[in-house]
């Protein structure tokens, strides 16, 4: 295990989730996290991707300091099999990162770059592992809920540790710990088989037409510094353009419904990705591991339907950049539960 130790050149630490739509990082430096940034990255395109967005990312993510890398990108299908995406993140991370550089292996904790593909069943997608171990030394008893662009984690914490049934993604799928819905990138038709329209009830087309980010952008949830990612038909995302897109996944045009008409189409989409969500927490808080009172600690971009959540099961609910308002300083605060994983990370190592 490798452990990442101050010295008098680089005692800023700098935590990465490289994930396979987005690059996320945050800097934490004076015992502060003093700076947090998000930039999307077409990962499924190959590491230069990763190195364009890389370059365009502020200067002092490219300046010496402690690094530790987290991440999702590893299933993207530029690589042939997770282990090879781990193992070329963690490569790339080595010769592009300048200072040291440790790659976070969960259970495992930090290992160094050329030890990551001995570790990559610990590393691959342990972003939530970083967020759940972060928030147990604050809260020893909680639900984690990080509802990202493109997918929802939902890990109890008890006795100040994560406590999953699962690990891998596979393994989380099948306990509810990993819902594979999110707020920006999901394609309606993922949420259901039908929508109510007028009155009636339709089948939906079955094609990637619209996705979440279009409905919550018609229904003003979504901010724009969250709304990163192309529109399914690369188009523009002005309410107009938004509507088109909607009212194609019902099989009718734009001017076939007026504007309430699709926002309250919107908003049964949004109902319909709630419902899965708060069926996932059903079955973990059916486990009878946590408290009622056990607060539920919310991060990612979909941050407004955690609350939502949060409120249908009745447990009080804490924003992480709340949680962490101590180390937290102002010009982070607007993307810290944004980047959970990012500022997680960067925390931990720092110590």
């Amino acid at each position: 295990m490798t452990h990442l130790h101050p010295s008098a050149s680089l005692r800023r630490v700098i935590g990465w989730d490289l994930g396979g739509v987005h690059v996320k990082a945050a800097l934490v430096e004076d015992d502060r996290v003093q700076a947090v940034v998000q930039a999307p990255c077409p990962l499924w395109n190959g590491l230069p991707a990763l190195d364009a967005t890389f370059a365009a990312l502020p200067d002092w993510t490219r300046e010496p300091a402690r690094h530790a890398v987290t991440m999702t990108g590893e299933l993207t299908d530029c690589f042939a099999d997770r282990a090879d995406g781990v193992a070329q993140l963690a490569a790339w991370a080595a010769r592009t990162l300048q200072g040291e550089v440790a790659v976070y292996a969960g259970r495992a904790g930090l290992v160094a770059p050329d030890a990551a593909s001995s570790h990559a069943p610990d590393i691959a997608s342990a972003n939530w592992h970083a967020t759940a171990a972060l928030i147990g030394a604050l809260r020893p008893d909680a639900l984690l809920v990080d509802i990202g662009s493109t997918t929802a984690d939902l890990i109890p914490i008890r006795g100040g540790q994560p406590r999953p049934i699962g690990y891998s993604d596979a393994e989380r799928l099948e306990t509810g710990e990993l819902v594979y819905t999110g707020v920006v990138r999901t394609p309606l038709l993922a949420l259901s088989q039908t929508a109510p329209f007028r009155g009636r009830r339709t089948a939906l087309m079955a094609e990637c037409f619209a996705t979440t980010a279009d409905a919550y952008r018609l229904l003003g949830l979504l901010p724009e510094a969250e709304d990163q990612q192309d529109s399914a038909d690369l188009k523009g995302k002005s309410i107009p353009e938004t509507e088109i897109r909607l009212a194609r996944m019902i099989g009718r045009d734009r001017h076939e419904g007026s504007e309430e008409d699709w926002v309250r189409l919107a908003g049964f989409f949004a109902e319909a990705q709630l419902r899965l969500l708060h069926d996932a927490a059903g079955l973990i808080l059916s486990r009878g591991e946590l408290f009622e009172t056990a607060p539920i600690v919310y991060c990612g971009a979909g941050r407004f339907v955690a609350t939502r959540l949060a409120a249908r099961l009745g447990h009080p609910a804490e924003d992480l950049a709340d949680l962490i308002a101590p180390r937290l300083a102002a010009e982070a605060a607007a993307f810290a539960s944004t980047c959970g994983p990012a500022v997680a990370v960067a925390v931990l190592a720092a110590g």
